[in-house]
């Protein structure tokens, strides 16, 4: 009896498998990316002569690399960030040409003139925790919302929501154009009344 020839495997074709694998993996696998904090940056300007910035218009918050939080150099609980920033913002202590009708802080003369001269210096250390970070950026720019809430409801109620409220409907994209145009400039009314002048310095370098 004659010995049998193994049956031969045709893979002429194997390459062309492998390819579609690759393409369909490709296709098919999503790769997940980090979400950082949304910030837009001002427009490159040349500036000739820097404005004077006066003392008592800049809060400054400090986070240490112990993860501590000094406001004015004092140190300050996460909790009572909030409250501090908006008395800032709202102080209305200008006279004159800076004054503010519409503040409603103390008006105090050692605390900012309004708030467009209102400037918040936030600086960071670079030990400081990355949550910490975000917890104080939270509560800084929750301060310019308050604010903006206030002033959206006193002079629009009758649209029913806060300046938040109506900011996501605005960038909503299936709201109506219309309706968008509307809230675009009353939007932009309160931007102007509460700008959020939020300064992040370069971090500290612990030794």
């Amino acid at each position: 009896m004659g010995r049998r020839s193994a049956p031969e495997v045709n893979a002429g074709s194997m390459a062309d498998i492998a390819f579609l694998l690759l393409i369909f993996f490709l296709v098919t696998t999503t790769i997940e990316t980090d979400s950082g904090i949304n910030r837009k940056l001002p427009p490159m300007e040349e500036i000739i002569d820097p404005p004077i910035i006066k003392e008592r218009n800049i809060f400054t918050v400090v986070v240490n690399k112990n993860n501590q939080i000094l406001v004015e150099e004092k140190l300050m609980e996460l909790r009572n960030l909030r409250r501090e920033a908006v008395s800032f913002l709202d102080n209305g202590g200008g006279l004159a040409e800076e004054v503010c009708n519409y503040c409603q802080g103390s008006k105090d003369r050692s605390s900012s003139d309004n708030p467009d001269k209102a400037i918040i210096s936030l600086k960071n250390d670079r030990e400081t925790d990355y949550k910490v970070y975000i917890s104080v950026q939270n509560e800084l720019v929750a301060a310019y919302n308050e604010l903006r809430n206030r002033e959206f409801m006193r002079l629009y109620p009758q649209e029913n929501m806060d300046y938040v409220q109506a900011d996501r409907k605005y960038t909503d994209p299936r709201t109506d154009k219309k309706v968008k145009d509307e809230l675009k400039e009353k939007l932009s009314v309160i931007k102007l009344m509460y700008p959020m002048k939020l300064s992040e310095a370069e971090p500290n370098k612990t030794s």
